[in-house]
């Protein structure tokens, strides 16, 4: 039988794999194209979100275009608007691997859009590079993760605020599988892990595009005066951000009295909302667009200079889209060939840098490592970083911290290639 210990052993020797070097200066191979497809919302709730991905991902092609293309072509960006509409995600996605015949797509911001479009995904044989935090419980050999999974985002910031006091926990999301797999986990991780007791623990969701937060607040700020330190783990996506923040500063509530930290808001989020009143509230993410090295630096000069507005940010699902795009480059250039199965097997192992200084790699389970940090906003819509991880955190696909899952592990290196092996049964199957 093998063993969870000895296949992360392997795993994160892989993570030791030294970054493939400079591309060769190609000439464009007459009439062909690769064509890239971008599956990301432009209209809808999750357009607040959504739309800066569709520009990062046009900005990284025209710069790969400038280095000569990939295996002498030229690449060619195919964009669609699901619109927000989970199950135009799966039929935007057909299109673009079946009519529009794109090597791969680079797509998705919700859960339940990335649910939508993966059984197409598996029966096509495509390639979907994935760039949010999301609630793990899933690993498919046509997905590569590149945002965080919870142990990378959700479960070091629960830890961070435990560390700073707090005892009493609201978990505030959307309604939706994101939100409420990975509170599921936290409020396991709460009880079980930290012995947090269940009256210390409100949990409340509301729907995409929520607006009217007085009532909610209300109740927040009534759980938080019971004379324990509380904070808010908000998992709200897309534009009901806006009024909820709105309402915590409408209601007096700051980042002393109650703290908020955020999985989805980041500078792009902010950028919308008068964040003065907010100074001290809390996200977590693998990137903010302070962090000062010289290749973030560059990545910013170059995206004002691309997008033609020295006001825009960048945020952690553009750097996802950054790392996702430059592996997919190199494992395609190591496979000769954007074959799906081909590029599949050379991708794994394959890192690049990140734009914290640091690199990623792509593990067999087809998430990558990460640094994890916690911020503060400040008044300019920025973060401060108050702390991070010493070193790269490697996703975890199935959370150790369910039942039916602490189990199972993933990894697609033949002769396993399986999404879902159990380490106690011996067998592949049951999830995926």
């Amino acid at each position: 039988m093998i063993s969870r210990r000895g296949l992360l052993k392997s795993a994160v020797a892989l993570a030791a794999v030294a970054a493939v070097g400079g591309h060769p200066q190609f000439a464009f191979a007459e009439g062909e194209t690769i064509k890239v497809g971008i599956l990301h919302s432009l209209s809808g709730t999750m357009a607040i979100s959504e739309t800066t991905l569709k520009d990062v991902m046009l900005m990284l092609i025209e710069q790969q275009n400038a280095k000569g293309g990939l295996l002498g072509k030229k690449l060619e960006a195919v964009v669609v608007d699901p619109a927000s509409n989970w199950p135009l995600f799966a039929e935007k996605a057909r299109q673009l691997i079946s009519a529009d015949k794109c090597a791969a797509v680079f797509g998705c911001w919700t859960s339940v859009s990335r649910k939508s479009v993966l059984p197409v995904f598996e029966e096509l044989n495509g390639v979907l590079f994935y760039p949010v935090q999301y609630e793990g419980e899933e690993s498919s050999k046509n997905v590569f993760y590149t945002g965080a999974a919870p142990n990378q985002q959700a479960i070091p910031a629960v830890d961070y605020l435990a560390d700073g006091g707090v005892k009493r926990w609201v978990l505030a999301g959307t309604d939706y599988v994101y939100p409420r797999t990975t509170n599921k986990i936290l409020e396991t991780y709460l009880k079980d892990k930290l012995g947090v007791a269940a009256d210390d623990i409100m949990i409340n969701y509301t729907p995409f595009g929520h607006s009217d937060w007085q009532s909610i607040v209300a109740d927040i700020k009534k759980f938080g005066s019971a004379g324990k330190k509380t904070a808010v783990v908000s998992t709200i996506n897309g534009d009901a951000n806006v009024p909820f923040y709105k309402e915590l500063a409408n209601q007096g509530i700051k980042a002393t009295d109650i703290p908020v930290v955020a999985f989805s808001v980041g500078e792009e989020e902010l950028a919308g909302i008068d964040t003065a009143p907010l100074v001290g509230h809390l996200a977590a993410w693998n990137y903010f667009m302070s962090i000062d090295t010289p290749v973030n630096a560059a990545f910013i000069k170059d995206w004002k200079t691309f997008i033609k507005n020295d006001k825009r940010v960048t945020n952690d699902p553009m750097e996802a889209h950054f790392i996702g795009f430059n592996m997919w480059v190199e494992a395609v250039t190591k496979a000769g060939t954007t074959d799906t199965d081909a590029m599949s097997d050379a991708i794994i192992g394959v890192s690049v840098p990140n734009l914290t200084g640091g690199y990623a790699t792509m593990m067999p389970n087809h998430h990558i490592t990460k640094p994890v940090f916690i911020g503060e906003i400040q008044a300019d819509g920025q973060f401060d970083v108050v702390w991070q991880t010493p070193g790269l955190v490697m996703g975890d696909e199935w959370s150790d911290y369910l039942p039916d899952s602490k189990d199972l592990i993933s990894d697609w290196r033949k002769p396993l290639s399986c999404g879902n092996f159990n380490v106690k049964t011996g067998k592949c199957g049951g999830k995926g």
